[in-house]
């Protein structure tokens, strides 16, 4: 008697075979959803860029604060740098929350989720393939931004080396390394949002709520960030070091909070994913 047949299973079924990462993303990249979002990535930064064009340099030198703004138009790699500064505080949270809280949440409100269960599919397998296909998308709707502004802002503002805020100008093959760095940071860091908003998708059948709850949390530890009496607890926050990797922009670079950065968002990711696998597996699908 075959294992299979020993423990009740079909012949031939083999567990590892089932919903494999390529069906899902051709799932996933078929939904409205995925084709709006990854649309708006590609058009943000020529929306940028046309922004800048109408703004005249009169406005431009009356804000006194030094930011990236002041450089957008240096050079490509400055418009790329300042693409992300814009985005990074909000915009990619939500793409991150979107992507992440609408997999599995959306499959229980279709009542699909106890279909896919029913294939069969294990649990375990299941999630870990929708959390796989949610970081392939998120990942690769931040890189679509990242080179549409890169070849677009070259095109407007040539392929030039990077000239920071405070005057210092980074070398064009030294400045792409350091975008490599600040793509990676970043996609560690929203990857907090992603997982938070991935364990909530778990909870409810409601994708709006998964995705609003991880975007309303993400939002209400920024502001808490900004009471001081808190002290050193900000540290601790998922959202601490939000904008750690501009320190990139630096020579020499500091790496004390992009270190820590880093581990804190791997740290608190590890842990909301395993709630979404711990919760999920307990869970009462019947829908």
């Amino acid at each position: 008697m075959s294992a299979n047949t020993a423990t009740g299973a079909a012949a031939g079924y083999r567990p590892d075979r089932t919903l494999r990462l390529g069906v899902e993303l051709r799932r996933q990249f078929k939904r409205r959803r995925t084709i709006g979002v990854l649309v708006l990535m590609a058009a943000l930064p020529l929306i940028l860029i046309g922004a800048l064009a109408l703004g005249g340099a009169d406005e431009a030198e009356a804000n006194a604060r030094v930011n990236l703004v002041d450089v957008a138009t240096a050079s490509g790699l400055n418009l790329t740098l300042f693409t992300l500064f814009a985005t990074a505080g909000f915009f990619l949270v939500v793409v991150f929350a979107l992507f992440f809280g609408d997999t599995v949440a959306s499959e229980a409100s279709w009542g699909s989720l106890r279909y896919a269960l029913a294939t069969p599919v294990p649990r375990a397998r299941l999630l870990r393939q929708k959390w796989l296909a949610a970081l392939v998308m998120s990942v690769g709707a931040l890189v679509l931004l990242v080179v549409v502004a890169l070849v677009a802002g070259g095109i407007a503002y040539g392929f030039g080396d990077v000239q920071t805020p405070v005057g210092v100008a980074l070398e064009q093959r030294t400045a792409l390394v350091r975008l490599v760095g600040m793509v990676g940071y970043l996609a560690v860091h929203l990857l907090v949002v992603g997982t938070l908003a991935f364990w909530l998708s778990t909870v409810t059948d409601a994708p709006l709520a998964a995705v609003g709850g991880a975007v309303f949390t993400t939002v209400v530890f920024a502001v808490l960030e900004a009471v001081e009496q808190l002290g050193s607890i900000r540290d601790w926050f998922p959202t601490a070091f939000n904008f750690a990797w501009t320190d990139l922009l630096q020579t020499p670079v500091d790496s004390g909070d992009l270190f820590r950065g880093v581990v804190q968002g791997l740290a608190w990711s590890a842990l909301f994913t395993a709630l979404a696998f711990r919760h999920f597996a307990r869970k009462d699908v019947t829908s």
